[in-house]
């Protein structure tokens, strides 16, 4: 009687989606710096501080998947940080509605004035499901689809579906979408101890 013998390697390697390209991420770095640099030397003063982050991956109609990694780094608004003074001294159910993404194509800078997005794109805001990223970062992550051809370039996080209050808003380098296409948004928001 004869003997089968089979031998053979098995290997692994991650496939990850691939990104915009280099020309989109120079071109968007002046959205990332200044966050960056800004959380970087608070981090390493020790001094407390909200930290808003935005990721984006676009999933395109033909199924498809371009992951724009860390598209932005902005600070809160004014309007979030007074939410949370009121929230302290009379609690409401909307404190945890911290939510609804909505995205535009306004290309005016964020700024901790902001109390909407700038420019409609016409379709409505998602809820995401909330997660904690660790112990002090919130995370929220929506999925917009989109029905017409546009370039989206901002993105929003409220407490309710329209109106009231705008947590964070954050600007990007255009991310082209069609009908059919939809872009994932991943925002966190760290909130750091010190002092």
């Amino acid at each position: 009687m004869g003997e089968l013998t089979l031998s053979g390697k098995l290997g692994a390697k991650a496939i990850r989606p691939p990104g915009p390209g280099l020309l989109w991420k120079a071109k968007n770095f002046k959205n990332v710096w200044p966050g960056l640099w800004r959380f970087g030397l608070a981090d390493a003063l020790g001094l407390p501080h909200f930290e808003g982050r935005l990721y984006a991956r676009l999933f395109r109609g033909d199924g498809s998947v371009v992951d724009y990694g860390l598209v932005s780094t902005r600070v809160v608004t004014t309007a979030f940080a007074e939410f949370v003074v009121d929230q302290l001294q009379t609690e409401t159910s909307v404190f945890g509605d911290f939510k609804y993404h909505d995205s535009g194509v306004g290309v005016t800078g964020a700024d901790i004035a902001d109390t909407d997005i700038e420019t409609t794109d016409e379709e409505s805001r998602v809820a995401g499901t909330q997660t904690e990223g660790s112990s002090v970062i919130y995370e929220s992550v929506g999925t917009i689809s989109y029905t017409t051809s546009k370039a989206i370039t901002e993105h929003g996080l409220f407490n309710a579906s329209t109106g009231v209050t705008l947590m964070d808003r954050h600007v990007f380098g255009a991310i082209n979408v069609v009908n059919g296409d939809s872009i994932q948004f991943t925002y966190d928001l760290t909130v750091s101890a010190g002092g």
